[in-house]
């Protein structure tokens, strides 16, 4: 057995792949849907789709909750779409509407959005309220401790 073996939840079907460590993630392919692992962008998610990402991936899931009538969100969006390009597949990156998720976002707490939420193995390792620009986005994953 690989020791160095990820798993990585498809964003399209929610399947869990076993990824080996010495296979690049970012060709990866899902062995249910055939479709790519990582794209570079994020995903749209929510309900059971949601929680299976964040708890059974053991890449770093990034979260932005935002809203469509969010002035930031819609400033700080190309941003999260760039570093997800960026930083793929050493994190997954997905977007929750806060509108149509109220239960997700109450769940979370979330009083402010943008509110960007970083979770591994089903736990909070960062969040933040509040737009970033891309630096600043990509600077702040990039210290977070996900060991």
């Amino acid at each position: 057995m690989d020791a160095t073996a990820r798993n990585i939840v498809c964003a399209h079907c929610q399947a869990v792949n076993r990824v080996p460590g010495d296979r690049d993630p970012k060709q990866g392919k899902c062995g249910r849907c055939g479709k790519p692992l990582f794209e570079g962008h994020p995903f749209a998610t929510g309900g059971a789709a949601f929680d299976k990402q964040i708890d059974r991936s053991d890449v770093p899931v990034v979260v932005d909750f935002w809203a469509d009538w969010c002035g930031p969100c819609k400033m700080m969006a190309p941003a999260y779409e760039q570093v997800a390009l960026e930083l793929e597949p050493n994190f997954r990156f997905l977007k929750v509407d806060t509108e149509a998720e109220q239960a997700l976002a109450a769940r979370y707490n979330i009083r402010s959005i943008p509110t960007l939420m970083v979770f591994r193995h089903g736990a909070i390792l960062a969040q933040r309220a509040g737009a970033l620009d891309r630096n600043s986005l990509r600077a702040w994953l990039t210290q977070i401790p996900v060991g």
